[in-house]
């Protein structure tokens, strides 16, 4: 638990609301790119909570999950703890539709970070030195990118006693323990003992309006878990933990059509798409090599050998 909450150089007492504004750097043209952390505290201890979107630019439905919170003023009246809510990490990605920053580097492959390196190293500098000391867990909301759809789901670090009681809280549904990336922001907060959960949900550059549901729904379960609000929506769905994930990838190269896509549950045999030769030439059936359900597909029309088609999760009830 956190009392005095501090956020480069200005403190935040229980009761108070602010915005700071991070400073992070300046584009060629002179133009300031801002980091705004919304600060919200209870009167009553509590845990603090970190929520936010956008560390990719073009997943725009993490950004929306945390707007649509504050735009809502779920985090006005606290009943304990505190939650610092930071809708939109990677500026610079976000009104350029891209993933990446200027300098084409990834911030949540940059940590640590620098304060006199790239820009996105800056940007992970500063999420290191100053929102990571200030907050106890962490919900990192996230999309599939490159034209790949992502079913709502939770991940953790498997090892994380603390990461998985707050993912069976949140209840996405579809829950996957794996190694957090290296030089990501959840191994960074990992390394801090800080336990970050990534939800990933839609597609980049895509509204998904069930994957924003589902993640406000799971950050209400969550605050509601830690006391911080009285409500919660309820789970009306079955939730699935798997144990491992593998991904289906093209055999050639050619016109991609799925006949199955995320969320659907699939056996060993399965006809979940093909590749069709442009010049009419040859099709070759995509077959699924396990039973599980399909966590994610790929929505991109055209795709080249070796890419990544459907990403299929077991449970230990279907493995051999």
């Amino acid at each position: 638990m956190i009392d005095t909450l501090e956020i480069d150089g200005r403190k935040i007492v229980p009761g108070q609301r602010s915005i700071i504004e991070l400073d992070i750097a300046k584009l060629p043209s002179g133009t300031p790119i801002h980091l705004y952390v919304h600060v919200h505290r209870s009167a009553n201890p509590g845990p603090t909570l970190l929520v936010c979107g956008g560390v990719h630019g073009d997943e725009v439905n993490g950004v929306e999950i945390v707007r649509r919170t504050l735009n809502e003023d779920l985090f006005d009246n606290l009943k304990c703890g505190s939650v610092i809510a930071i809708p939109l990490v990677n500026v610079y990605g976000f009104i350029n539709f891209s993933r990446d920053l200027a300098d084409g580097k990834d911030v949540n492959r940059s940590f640590p970070g620098s304060s006199s390196g790239s820009l996105a190293s800056r940007v992970a500098h500063a999420l290191t030195h100053e929102i990571i000391p200030a907050f106890d867990y962490g919900i990192d909301y996230h999309t599939g990118g490159a034209s790949r759809h992502n079913h709502p789901q939770i991940r953790y670090s498997e090892d994380d006693e603390k990461a998985a009681e707050i993912a069976r809280v949140f209840a996405a549904p579809y829950t996957i323990a794996n190694t957090p990336i290296s030089k990501s922001f959840r191994k960074e907060a990992y390394k801090n003992d800080k336990p970050i959960l990534v939800f990933e949900g839609g597609e980049s550059l895509r509204y998904h309006t069930a994957s924003v549901e589902v993640g406000i729904a799971g950050l209400k379960r969550v605050m509601q878990h830690f006391g911080m609000i009285d409500e919660a929506p309820t789970v009306d769905y079955s939730t699935h933990i798997f144990t491992d994930t593998h991904w289906v990838r093209s055999p050639r190269s050619g016109l991609f059509l799925w006949h199955r896509q995320s969320g659907e549950y699939v056996t060993e045999g399965t006809l979940l798409g093909e590749i069709n030769d442009p010049q009419a030439q040859e099709k070759v059936p995509i077959l699924a090599n396990s039973n599980g359900y399909i966590v994610g597909h790929n929505n991109a029309p055209v795709v080249s050998q070796g890419d990544a088609l459907f990403h299929i999760g077991t449970e230990k009830a279907d493995e051999k």
